[in-house]
């Protein structure tokens, strides 16, 4: 198993509690999820169709201003697993330190995979492979500069897993570029990662082979009502991304307060540089608050933003102690 966060399994052998005891701040998922509201018992019972899918596609390339080709699946994992089988066995190079699993992926599958770490060294891959904005450090390249890098790859993957707070950074509108896959993830800013819902956009054929391989139905009927009504609610997206503009300068405070440095961050969780990450970590987890930390680098400690006022206080004494 990769390293990832909202391992609370984890937190709780070696910290105690209840799962809903925790404040889960290891992961870069919402707080303050969409309200789902009430769904049809069809959502639930039937099979969801060709029309009810094509309505949530409609959705999505609204949300994110396309009218590229597009597939939904069971979040953008299940669109990195499918990577494998999307084109032939080759070389691929990926922007890194960056989301573990396109290297796991993709070595398991016989790929030759080599971690790069600027854009220029991607050049000559047969599969390149760049998440913009970048987990975890935040790190983010003009879309002018990922087009041209698209001519000197095979095919060129840009996840946008973090990018509905930042619409400026995204490639979703020109998709259908010969050679690009964008991969949006709906989860972590509608705050719903528990519905298993993402989306894959680039070329005509490469959507094609994508959708055959994921199967009939590749997402629920509950993802697929919720995905619509969340998809279409402009107003929503509009304030949350304020909000948590805002929630990104508190938190940078609280954290300059305890002497650490901020490394970058998305509109969703944020990075910093400590004397030592697993004491922060452990100072937090008394007070029942989980953080994620990195093997490779001792001193980084990551941070997802608290959602409403009580888990903004419950951090700050957490801190305090």
């Amino acid at each position: 198993m990769r390293e990832h966060g909202g391992n609370l399994d984890l937190a709780g052998q070696r910290f105690g509690g209840r799962a809903e005891d925790w404040i889960d701040l290891s992961t870069g998922i919402n707080r303050l999820p969409y309200p789902v509201g009430s769904m049809s018992a069809r959502a639930w019972s039937a099979l969801p169709s060709h029309a009810e899918i094509d309505t949530l596609h409609q959705a999505a390339r609204h949300a994110y201003r396309t009218s590229a080709p597009i597939v939904a699946l069971g979040g953008a994992q299940a669109a990195i697993q499918l990577l494998p089988q999307l084109v032939p066995l080759g070389s691929a190079r990926i922007l890194a330190p960056t989301y573990n699993e396109y290297a796991g992926v993709l070595s398991a599958a016989g790929w030759e995979v080599q971690e790069a770490g600027e854009l220029d060294a991607l050049a000559g891959a047969d599969l390149a492979i760049v998440v913009n904005p970048n987990n975890p450090d935040g790190r983010n390249h003009a879309p002018k500069d990922l087009l041209a890098l698209l001519p000197r790859v095979g095919r060129l993957v840009i996840d946008e897993s973090f990018a509905d707070a930042v619409p400026q950074l995204s490639l979703a509108p020109g998709a259908d570029r010969p050679g690009l896959l964008v991969l949006r993830s709906f989860g972590k800013f509608y705050g719903l990662a528990g519905v298993r819902l993402g989306f894959a956009l680039g070329n005509a054929a490469d959507v094609a082979r994508l959708a055959a391989a994921s199967g009939p139905w590749p997402v629920s009927g509950a993802a697929i009502a919720i995905g619509c009504r969340a998809l279409h609610d402009d107003a929503w997206a509009e304030a949350t991304s304020a909000r948590l503009a805002r929630d990104c300068i508190r938190l940078d405070e609280m954290a300059r307060e305890q002497g650490w440095r901020l490394v970058g961050g998305t509109a969703l969780f944020r990075l910093y540089e400590t004397p030592d990450a697993l004491a922060a970590q452990e100072k937090l987890a008394h007070g029942y608050i989980w953080s994620r930390v990195f093997a490779h680098n001792p001193a980084w400690l990551r941070l997802g933003l608290p959602g409403n006022e009580a888990e903004w206080t419950r951090l700050a004494e957490a801190l305090a102690r």
